[in-house]
């Protein structure tokens, strides 16, 4: 445990908080507190007006928002640092403002953060905060570190994917002034190096975690119809549409399965119009936004776990993706493509089935070994279980990022 009589005042900044997609966030921020870290939270915009599940209440944590009713205290904010930190106020204007950034939302977020951050850094300084972390590596960053500039406070950062692939047009230099930089897989240390240059020794890997009493183990039963499963917001780089394809396969060999694509996005409508042009209207569901409440349901109800991620044309990708992890504490057999750090948790033949991205023939393949060697299937999602638990346990790696937060933090101001 922490050592809270010298813990830091954190201030961690994120975009909203709660989100539906980012349950992985809520948990590390309450496991933070359970570690013993004085924390408030930062958000860059205001409440989330959309559904949430019951199980996040959103006050739990102390929390300022900002959004578009901060904008008059952030214009004054700006004035402020122009008037007592002129050196550093005028640098930055001359970073995030005019940096090439991959599209016009990353653009938006970024340009918003960095007027945040000015704001931010008052209430920092006043707030008497010794650490400034940023649970995203684009806009939340980037407002980690201009408060950083402005207040002297150091700031790190944690890395997924979406976040860092492609790389932010300022993400090189966010890992040249941060304390730390926290991959959460290994597999992107090398493009991470790349961006650092001469600060790479400042990369830590560090898993996100899950909490093990909210997943009971499962029994994959194997029976006709097989029961398939596919999780995840509705993006490109999730590869549903492979599912659907290799769905249209098994059915093509004669195969009885029923497919759950649960989830919602931007590719919604076009997912629903293939599997219709496939034939498959009779063999998937689409039950829309499902709640993490209802997510066991969904698993205790499955026989095989399909993630079949790919990298999308922009380059963005998996990392390891969450639901993969509770598929495996649901003890939930699993084939996957081998995109990102899936390969970390899904070792073929041991604790899952890795096949190539793009591969439709591949993924339905791996579906019909599974269903014909069910005891086989079942010890390999064991495997993964006990892997899992053993390396990402949600309050364990809470402890060791408090901690990494706490060796890399400054006086108080």
């Amino acid at each position: 445990m922490a050592n809270t009589a010298k813990a830091p005042g954190l201030a961690c900044i994120l975009r909203w908080f709660p989100a539906p997609s980012e349950t992985f966030i809520f948990d590390e921020m309450t496991a933070l507190q359970r570690a013993g870290a004085p924390l408030h939270l930062y958000t860059l915009y205001g409440c989330w007006r959309g559904p949430l599940s019951p199980d996040m209440p959103a006050d739990d944590l102390p929390i300022t928002r900002l959004g578009t009713r901060a904008l008059g205290r952030m214009a004054r904010a700006i004035g402020f640092w122009l008037k007592t930190n002129p050196p550093a106020a005028r640098r930055l204007w001359r970073t995030v403002p005019w940096r090439r950034w991959r599209d016009l939302e990353m653009a938006g977020e970024n340009l918003w953060a960095f007027l945040c951050g000015f704001y931010i850094a008052r209430l920092v300084r006043n707030g008497g905060f010794s650490h400034l972390h940023a649970p995203w590596a684009n806009g939340p960053a980037s407002a980690a570190w201009v408060a950083s500039q402005l207040t002297g406070i150091p700031f790190s950062f944690s890395t997924w994917a979406g976040d860092i692939f492609p790389p932010d047009g300022a993400l090189s230099e966010k890992i040249r002034d941060a304390a730390f930089v926290r991959s959460t897989c290994r597999s992107f240390v090398p493009h991470l190096r790349q961006q650092a240059g001469l600060h790479a020794d400042k990369i830590r890997v560090l898993y996100n975690g899950q909490d093990p009493a909210r997943f009971q183990p499962a029994e994959a039963r194997f029976q006709s119809p097989l029961k398939l499963l596919a999780l995840g917001r509705f993006v490109r780089k999730k590869g549903f549409h492979v599912a659907l394809h290799a769905a249209a396969r098994l059915k093509a060999e004669g195969v009885s399965f029923r497919l759950t694509v649960g989830g919602d996005g931007p590719e919604n409508s076009r997912l629903r119009r293939l599997a219709r042009s496939l034939g498959l209207t009779g063999d998937v569901s689409f039950p829309g936004f499902v709640p993490r409440q209802r997510t066991s349901d969904l698993f205790r109800d499955c026989d095989v776990f399909l993630m079949p991620s790919v990298v999308d044309p922009a380059g963005d990708r998996d990392g390891i993706p969450n639901v993969v992890l509770e598929a495996l504490l649901h003890r939930i057999p699993v084939v996957a493509t081998n995109i990102g750090g899936i390969a970390e948790v899904i070792r073929d033949g041991v604790t899952g089935c890795l096949v190539p991205p793009n591969d439709p023939e591949s993924l339905a393949a791996a579906v019909r070994r599974l269903a014909g060697g069910p005891d086989a299937a079942r010890a390999m999602a064991e495997r993964g279980r006990r892997f899992v638990l053993q390396e990402f346990h949600l309050d364990t790696n809470a402890r060791r990022l408090f901690e990494l937060i706490a060796q890399h933090s400054g006086p108080t101001p």
